[in-house]
């Protein structure tokens, strides 16, 4: 320890020494994406301006929603005493039909996502936890419950699920294209999955046929780099993996790209046929578009009847 060491940071490096005190180091840099990550949420669901979602109407309920005029057929006793009392004519008070329902969320955490071609751009995976957290908070919002496929965290209300979400998100996968989760949804419920899409598409194909299966739809949104449509690449290029167990040099690489534009076009024509086949719907988003957009894409699709939009 230097002599020039206060005492009280003293005290807490020989913490961390310990076998707790490592324990305690390795949840604060777990945890360290966390507040970043809500923070901006928070704000991205803010900046949405909030239409009607398709849950709010006259019926049976709890809460009031609004005050009507009488119309022929009423009861007496739809009456709204004190509100008809203000004026020469009588009010009925209507209260909002609660049919809440029930999103699930998968957001890819294999090594894939964590491409991002400059230091100005958002990874793949910053990107994705983004606007799946921003979405969650809007469906709470809207009386909703959200929650993960696979069952690690049922669908529940309020802004502890909402804290625990995040927290799921911070942790990555090592495998290179993490499989989507299909197990424990709720019969009838909605969803979205977020990822590149780049991996397999056997996983993916049998995911989306057990939840349409279940009456489960749900929104597919591939979240992809500007480089990765674009292939701006020329001369001598080495291609390498996020994990580094790939790689491939090439003093050609303008010679790749017809290839590889084809390959990403079959690839988007395969999740189009995929969706229409099971009734979901397939958004596309690039990391230089702002989140906004995206996220504004998201909630009306998720409000909307199977279908298809990019």
């Amino acid at each position: 320890m230097s002599p020039d060491t206060p005492p009280r940071a003293a005290s807490r490096e020989a913490a961390l020494r310990g076998p707790g005190g490592q324990l305690r180091l390795r949840a604060e840099e777990a945890a360290s994406p966390l507040p970043p990550l809500l923070v901006q949420a928070e704000q991205l669901a803010g900046a949405v301006l909030l239409g009607d979602h398709g849950r709010r109407r006259s019926g049976m309920g709890d809460d009031f929603w609004q005050y009507r005029p009488v119309q022929p057929g009423d009861s007496r006793r739809m009456i709204d005493h004190r509100r008809s009392a203000r004026g020469d004519q009588q009010f009925v008070r209507e209260r909002e039909w609660q049919i809440a329902q029930t999103v699930h969320f998968w957001t890819d955490r294999g090594a894939s996502m964590r491409f991002a071609s400059s230091d100005h751009l958002p990874t793949k995976a910053d990107r994705a936890r983004l606007l799946a957290l921003a979405t969650a908070i809007l469906m709470v919002r809207g009386g909703e419950r959200v929650g993960l496929t696979g069952g690690l965290l049922p669908p529940r209300r309020g802004n502890i699920q909402i804290l625990r979400m995040a927290e799921s998100w911070t942790k990555d996968d090592d495998t290179p294209y993490a499989p989507p989760e299909h197990r424990a949804l709720i019969p009838h419920a909605r969803a979205l999955c977020i990822s590149d899409f780049l991996g397999p598409m056997q996983e993916l194909e049998t995911a989306l046929a057990k939840s349409a299966d279940r009456g489960v739809r749900g929104v597919l949104l591939q979240v992809l780099d500007p480089s990765e449509e674009a292939f701006p690449f020329a001369g001598r290029t080495r291609f390498e993996s996020v994990t580094g167990e790939l790689a491939h040099e090439t003093l050609k690489a303008r010679g790749l790209r017809d290839r590889y534009l084809d390959r990403l076009a079959e690839r988007r024509d395969a999740l189009d046929h995929l969706c229409r086949e099971t009734g979901w719907q397939l958004g596309l988003h690039h990391t230089e578009q702002s989140a906004q957009a995206g996220l504004l894409w998201l909630h009306g699709a998720l409000g909307r009847r199977a279908g298809h939009a990019t």
